[in-house]
């Protein structure tokens, strides 16, 4: 599956590349990305809608086709609904990439019970119902690419973050484990691990914290989102249909 796919697609359905949390940040640069291939995407948001607009709209104007969903990828129902009433039998569905997460960062002692829930609900629950719902359409057509970003804080934690480092880590499980379910309906499924990027998030943090973490990477700089979103669409493509389970790193050399 590669942007071969996308431009001719399967039938008389439109290749669709579902992108959650993709208004903004690495989101935004993986849908912008993937449409460049040809894709329609499909981006989902629970917040900013203006930005949802504002990334359909330069897909759009790129010349590429996009729609924005309000979708909150932790209740279930929810999700369910958005794949039977906008996917199933409408598109065909050729990629998901689970991106929507967030974060409620706070000491272990400090943390509050419903802070540790939330986060796991969205950026763990909501990737485990989006790939069991894509995976029951992808299984049907034989072929499908699901790529999860997790976060180098999965893989070496990080202070503050337990309930997120939790999350990612808890995704690179389900990556390998979806990854071995489904490979003999031709399913690949993998993850991207980015590490300290440019993004809003990493914007709000003071000039003394983005030096100390940039002092990390031997790459001695931060990475950008275009760079994950590169990592992802090879995932998607055909040039990686012999490589599932697998987590490609995306950190400038923290190497854990």
């Amino acid at each position: 599956m590669d942007s071969a796919r996308a431009t001719l697609s399967t039938g008389f359905l439109p290749a669709t590349a579902v992108v959650t949390g993709g208004s903004r940040g690495i989101g935004r640069a993986i849908a912008s990305r993937l449409a460049r291939d040809g894709y329609q995407i499909f981006l989902t948001y629970v917040s900013r809608p203006d930005e949802a607009r504002a990334t359909v709209d330069g897909i759009l104007a790129a010349g590429g086709q996009a729609k924005a969903f309000a979708l909150n990828v932790s209740d279930s129902s929810a999700v369910t609904d958005f794949f039977a009433a906008e996917i199933k039998d409408r598109v065909d569905l050729a990629v998901l990439v689970n991106n929507a997460g967030i974060t409620k960062d706070s000491f272990l002692v400090r943390m509050k019970d419903e802070d540790f829930d939330k986060v796991l609900s969205v950026n763990l629950r909501g990737a485990f119902v989006c790939t069991r719902e894509a995976a029951k359409i992808m299984s049907r057509a034989r072929a499908g690419r699901i790529v999860n970003i997790t976060s180098v804080a999965g893989q070496m934690g990080n202070a503050g973050q337990a309930n997120y480092a939790s999350a990612k880590a808890a995704l690179l499980g389900l990556t390998k484990s979806c990854a071995k379910e489904l490979a003999s309906r031709n399913i690949t499924v993998n993850a991207v691990s980015p590490g300290f990027i440019e993004t809003d998030m990493t914007a709000e943090l003071s000039a003394e914290i983005r030096e100390s973490y940039t002092a990390t990477v031997p790459l001695k700089r931060m990475g950008t989102p275009r760079e994950v979103a590169e990592a992802v669409a090879f995932l998607a493509s055909d040039k990686a249909s012999y490589i599932t389970g697998q987590i490609l790193a995306v950190n400038g050399g923290m190497y854990c």
